[in-house]
């Protein structure tokens, strides 16, 4: 196993928000939010893959955003009113993905459920799996990256940097990474982040010259085997936690097609990992 430490480049692309270690307050209740569609519902509530009295995990799609952007439609966050309480209450979310990363997200139904689970974050006691298909495998197959990162604010748009240690900025990043399957043109990667700065895993792994497909913003190739890259490739697959109520819990959230189909093109089956 390989430990790499940055920097060496400083790759360009705009940013949107990433995760955030703590539930996502203030948000919960029910405030001028259009009220919901039966679309809206039913789309919402296909996305549940676990639900007890305390938590509620859905698998998100790509293309939607976890919370309130410029130009955003409509939200996970918004959504969630299709789950509210007799007092308005919806679920909180404890995490957040990107718009275009599909995959296991967590929210909170109780007050205390939201404490604890952000208490549970801030002390890095989640484990999160992604899945990620690049170009071809890194050498080596598996390995450690560490590179710190910075934030870099221009105008309305965020940027993520690999930056020296010593930079003012500068915050600890620290991703592992496992070559899974090697395929035409393409190597599927499972990540385990051990931090949680934003975009991290894209800036990562690009920063080791292996850009996640279809990542416009950090280099990834938009076509593979002659055919176009529908989005970013990039499923958060699983999410290990300690629950509420006791006990540690672990939600899988199956790839969705696209990733399945540009994987399958590469002769990748992609199965549990």
């Amino acid at each position: 196993m390989l430990r790499i430490a940055g920097p060496s480049l400083s790759p360009e692309g705009r940013g949107v928000v990433g995760l955030r270690p703590s539930p996502l307050r203030g948000e919960g209740r029910v405030r001028g939010t259009a009220a919901l569609t039966p679309e809206d519902i039913a789309a919402i509530r296909a996305m549940v893959i676990y639900e007890d009295a305390a938590i509620l995990a859905l698998n998100k799609p790509s293309g939607l955003s976890s919370q309130g952007g410029r130009g955003q439609h409509r939200t996970l966050d918004e959504l969630l009113v299709a789950f509210a309480r007799s007092n308005g209450k919806r679920p909180d979310l404890i995490h957040r993905l990107d718009r275009h990363t599909s995959g296991v997200i967590l929210a909170a139904k109780t007050k205390p459920a939201a404490s604890f689970l952000g208490k549970a974050m801030m002390g890095r006691k989640f484990k999160k799996i992604y899945l990620a298909l690049v170009a071809s495998a890194p050498d080596p197959k598996d390995g450690i990256i560490e590179a710190p990162l910075r934030r870099d604010e221009q105008g309305r748009e965020a940027y993520m940097r690999v930056c020296d240690p010593d930079h003012p900025d500068a915050e600890t990043a620290v991703s592992r990474y496992r070559t899974v399957a090697t395929g035409q043109g393409m190597a599927l990667l499972e990540l385990r982040p051990q931090t949680g700065r934003m975009h991290q895993l894209r800036v990562h792994l690009a920063h080791i010259g292996r850009p996640i497909l279809g990542d416009a913003r950090y280099g990834g190739a938009l076509m593979a085997n002659g055919a176009a890259v529908p989005r970013l490739m990039l499923h958060a697959r699983a999410l290990e936690f300690p629950h509420p109520e006791g006990g540690l819990k672990r939600i899988e959230a199956e790839p969705p097609e696209d990733v399945l189909a540009v994987a399958s093109a590469a002769g990748i089956a992609i199965s549990g990992t």
